[in-house]
């Protein structure tokens, strides 16, 4: 249709109609993710998962922002645009595609990338709250967009943090949230979200649950890996985009990606009778933090990524390690039956991203799983008193195990590559896996920071992330890892090193059972 002389196709997350393939007419929704994104046929199958992209339903609620009297919807907004150029005595009508949220006093919005898609390329809008007034169309210019992982920034223009309207914004965690926590989401829809004016009122929906567990997806045909998580609680039309956060801390951990319709999880939940609806899935906050940090946006942390802060701060004399502000890991990839490790070298730039990956040793596909996961990695950068300084660290990747025979655990041996690099991180010499029969019926990864001194030993040993039933194994091995020492200006020095273990299942363990769409 036409809308202010430009071309909008009206299907989108929050607005489809018949004759799509996939739709399902009891959630008037789509069925499968696929074809809603990219406009192929439904069908399409994906390591077996399905997705539905998804909006928004009925019901109020609500706590307050922390040290706020703005409730938590003041920070979300629908993303829209307008139909009309003139309001009618319904003010303008307009469509809705999904949700965003403020993440700073800027005007600056986190939203999923595949809402905007469904504008091809005209500019968004967002609908605002007022204090005693109807709801107000404000402009957005889109700043960056990651297609790869479904998110995407937006800038709300003029400021509305600088104007009179009833907004807020949400802080940011680092620090994901374990599996059986609980988590909340928080969306805005109109009243009608067929034909919806701006002075009919907007509807929240509240969905929240546990989390169920992460899992890997490709969220499109040919793009890479996605981490995402997937709670206990459906999720409705309209709702993609919406902040998902942590009912503990009220900091936002992901935002919706969809509705979940296979997968393990979905059984287990049945089974164990914790949800009677459908399963969210999220994408974790990590792949936004990059996306800014590429774009030098500030954001609100959240409170265990201020302590961290404040901890560095107090080591501010000298030279500081980098530390890992927001990692992710790399998915065992599915087309092998024996392990596989990786070892690369990566500079940590002056806006904590990470850049220059050299190569140190690995083949495919563990090679691209590691490339694919280090490219949204972000750290704290190193720094020498006040002044940030850039440094290279080491970075291991490491596949244990074998899905045909009993796993045995093996001691890496690696030959040093970058002798004469006058800057490198640390690199392995000897690195042995975990004890397997800690391990054996684990699935997931481990994420460590490790600190190695200027002779190559360890001296200091974190974990940053992953499963907790195989952390300790996993860093009692790391313990035992031997380094040629990290160099700077020519000279070995103390160094850092990521080390990332990905485990999966032995092919004897018992087999996951796969749940029927629940629809």
């Amino acid at each position: 249709m036409k809308l202010l002389g430009k071309t909008v196709l009206t299907a989108n997350c929050a607005r489809m109609g018949k004759g799509y393939a996939g739709w399902d007419k009891g959630n008037a929704g789509f069925a499968g993710f696929h074809a809603m994104r990219s406009g192929r046929k439904a069908g399409y199958g994906l390591i077996g998962v399905v997705l539905l992209l998804v909006g928004a339903g009925a019901a109020r609620g609500g706590f307050d922002l922390p040290g706020s009297a703005m409730p938590l919807s003041a920070a979300v907004c629908p993303i829209v645009y307008p139909v009309d150029e003139s309001p009618s005595d319904r003010g303008f009508h307009y469509i809705f595609y999904g949700n965003g949220f403020f993440i700073n006093k800027e005007g600056y919005l986190i939203t999923a990338a595949h809402v905007l898609s469904q504008l091809h390329d005209v500019q968004p809008y967002i609908l605002l709250q007022m204090p005693m007034a109807p709801p107000r169309l404000v402009k957005t210019t889109v700043v960056i967009v990651d297609q790869d992982h479904d998110v995407a920034v937006l800038r709300a223009t003029p400021n509305p943090f600088e104007g009179r309207y009833r907004v807020n914004f949400l802080r940011l965690a680092t620090e994901r949230p374990e599996e059986a926590r609980e988590v909340v989401a928080d969306a805005l829809r109109p009243s009608r979200i067929k034909n919806p004016y701006t002075f009919e009122a907007l509807r929240e929906n509240r969905p929240s649950g546990e989390v169920l567990e992460y899992r890997f997806t490709q969220l499109d045909k040919g793009r890479p890996d996605t981490e995402i998580f997937l709670f206990s609680h459906d999720v409705l039309l309209g709702d993609s985009g919406a902040p998902v956060m942590s009912s503990e801390t009220q900091e936002v951990v992901g935002l919706v990606e969809g509705r979940w319709l296979h997968g393990g999880a979905v059984a287990r939940a049945n089974a164990m009778q914790t949800q009677t609806g459908g399963v969210g899935a999220a994408v974790p906050i990590h792949y936004a933090i990059a996306l800014l940090l590429e774009k030098g946006i500030k954001w609100e942390e959240g409170s265990e990524s201020a302590r961290r802060e404040g901890q560095d701060a107090t080591h501010s004399e000298g030279l500081s390690q980098p530390a890992p502000l927001s990692l992710v890991a790399a998915p065992y990839p599915s087309e092998v039956f024996s392990g596989g490790e990786v070892v690369l070298d990566g500079l940590i730039e002056s806006n904590g991203r990470l850049g220059d990956v050299r190569i140190v040793s690995g083949e495919n596909p563990f090679l691209e799983k590691a490339l694919a996961a280090v490219q949204t990695w972000s750290f704290r950068p190193a720094r020498s008193g006040e002044k940030v300084v850039e440094t290279r660290i080491g970075i291991v990747f490491q596949f244990p195990g074998s899905l045909t025979s009993t796993r045995t655990a093996q001691g890496h041996s690696y030959a040093e590559k970058w002798a004469d690099a006058p800057e490198r991180g640390a690199e392995p010499l000897k690195a042995p896996e975990a004890d397997p029969s800690l391990v054996k019926l684990g699935e997931g990864s481990v994420i460590l920071c490790e600190q190695v001194d200027a002779q190559g030993q360890v001296r200091a040993v974190e974990a940053v992330g992953g499963v907790k039933s195989l952390t300790a194994a996993t860093a009692a091995a790391a313990r035992e890892w031997s380094f040629a020492p990290g160099r700077q200006g020519g000279m070995d020095s103390e160094s850092e090193v990521i080390i990332v273990v990905t485990y999966r299942r032995a092919a004897s363990a018992a087999p996951v059972a796969r749940a029927k769409t629940p629809h």
